[in-house]
C-alpha cells in the first residue's frame, strides 16, 4: 500500500498535543512536590508535630501516590492547554 501513512493517526494526534512532553513535565512536578511533602513531614521542618503516628515508609508510599496524582493532573492540564491552542490555531 503506497498510500498508507508512516505513523498511525493516534501517534500523530498525541505528537500534536505534545503528550510525551507534558507527561515528563507532570512527572517532574509530581516528584518535586512529593519530595517536598516527604521532607516536610518526615523531618518535621515546621517543628515537632503532635501526631507521631506513622512511619517514614508509610509517608514514602503516600509521597509516591501524591507524585503520581500530581503528575497526572499537571499532564492532563498541559495537554488540555495544548489542545485548546491547537483548536484555535487555524
Amino acid at each position: 500500500m503506497a498510500d498508507a501513512p508512516d505513523r498511525p493517526p493516534t501517534t500523530e494526534f498525541l505528537a500534536a498535543l505534545s503528550v510525551a512532553r507534558n507527561a515528563k513535565i507532570g512527572l517532574a512536578v509530581g516528584v518535586a512536590l512529593a519530595v517536598l511533602a516527604y521532607v516536610y513531614r518526615v523531618f518535621a521542618l515546621a517543628g515537632p508535630t503532635a501526631d507521631t503516628r506513622g512511619s517514614p515508609v508509610l509517608f514514602a508510599l503516600l509521597a509516591v501516590t501524591l507524585a503520581l496524582a500530581a503528575a497526572a493532573v499537571v499532564a492532563v492540564g498541559l495537554t488540555l492547554v495544548s489542545a485548546y491552542r491547537l483548536a484555535h490555531e487555524g
